[in-house]
């Protein structure tokens, strides 16, 4: 199973769409959510050189923002990354 990292604050609607997109796919997920913590927000986007959020992590592997894992999704791509 994939090990799924989702980089969160508030309000964000994207973030909200990932949430649901990886939802119906029924796989195990971490949120975390730095709405109040700006400062660590800051540092997951310098790591991954992600300027939005959400920041998706999917087995270490930066898949990017809701756009981008919704085009993994419509593509196949993301059902095999998160049963490698």
């Amino acid at each position: 199973m994939a090990n799924i990292k989702l980089y969160k604050k508030n309000p964000c609607p994207y973030c909200d769409r990932a949430i649901n997109l990886l939802n119906s796919k029924e796989v195990p997920f971490e949120i975390i959510d730095l709405t109040d913590n700006m400062d660590q927000l800051m540092e997951i986007k310098n790591k991954w050189g992600w300027k939005t959020v959400p920041v998706i992590i999917i087995n270490d592997k930066l898949v990017g923002g809701y756009t981008d894992l919704k085009a993994l999704d419509e593509s196949g791509e993301l059902d095999k990354m998160l049963t490698a």
